[in-house]
């Protein structure tokens, strides 16, 4: 049990002058920007109707959701007392901590309330942003791994890493596994199914799909990943991750079957 060495990456991206700009920070950053122009583009070729105003005001409010989200969602299933306890610790972001599961709950709140504002279909907007969220899905796996954190378990496969934050011990380089599966494979999936117009005017397939892959994904690494140390196993061998994946899973059969049944009419 060798393993590869982890390579000599630094967390901090660069510096300007007293503020130093991480990798972890950078992602979210450039994820939202690469969904933005690329919903941008979307609108235009396949004439959905929006101004360019309404895709700027949409990624303001995913961002809002991602981040309050986000935050508070790793405080309920990750943070532990302590959390709770120095409640200021929630908007210490620089020291990372963010729940995808929180993340998806507070960006359907904020679609909701962007959906209500603008008088638009709010399962049409959540198909947009699931079109592009695996950018930021896998920009951020891609920072964990820089960061040496959300490491996977003990392992004597030959692609092995030695993480420094892992003990030196070679295990899985689960945050890699992550960025293809939830990242780059959920997004040829999604973006596949949405050049069918039949799926693009029939509003929820695109959404009930990302929830339902994302939700299978997320449960297959984490069979690899090490469990988080305040948490350990829950029960019968469960992560928090994965259990709080079932319910994506259950929730977007619904939504696929009821919207193969029932379709948004045609305009």
């Amino acid at each position: 049990m060798i393993g590869l060495a982890y390579p000599d990456f630094s967390p901090i991206a660069f510096s300007l002058g007293p503020l130093d700009i991480r990798w972890y920070s950078l992602a979210y950053l450039v994820g939202i920007v690469a969904a933005w122009f690329l919903l941008l583009k979307n609108n235009a070729k396949y004439n959905l109707g929006y101004s360019k105003q309404n895709i700027e005001d949409l990624a303001f409010y995913a961002t809002i959701g991602i981040i309050a989200g986000g935050r508070l969602g790793y405080a309920i299933f990750y943070g532990g007392a302590d959390m709770w306890l120095k409640p200021w610790r929630l908007l210490e972001l620089w020291k990372g901590g963010m729940s995808f599961h929180g993340g998806v709950l507070g960006v359907i709140v904020a679609i909701w309330i962007y959906a209500r504002q603008f008088k638009y279909k709010f399962l049409a907007i959540t198909d947009l942003v699931a079109l592009y969220a695996p950018i930021g899905m896998f920009l951020g796996r891609c920072a964990n791994f820089v960061n040496d954190e959300l490491w996977g378990r003990v392992t004597d496969v030959p692609w092995a890493i030695r993480f420094p934050n892992g003990g030196f011990l070679p295990r899985h380089p689960s945050q890699l596994y992550e960025a293809f599966f939830e990242g780059i494979v959920l997004f040829i999936i999604l973006n596949w199914l949405w050049r069918y117009e039949k799926v693009r005017q029939n509003h929820g397939i695109i959404s009930a799909v990302f929830i339902i892959a994302y939700g299978v994904f997320r449960c297959m690494a984490e069979q690899f990943r090490e469990p988080d140390a305040q948490l350990g196993f829950l029960f019968a061998g469960i992560t928090m991750g994965q259990l709080l994946s079932l319910p994506l899973i259950l929730i977007g059969i619904i939504i696929l079957v009821k919207k193969i049944k029932k379709p948004t009419p045609a305009k």
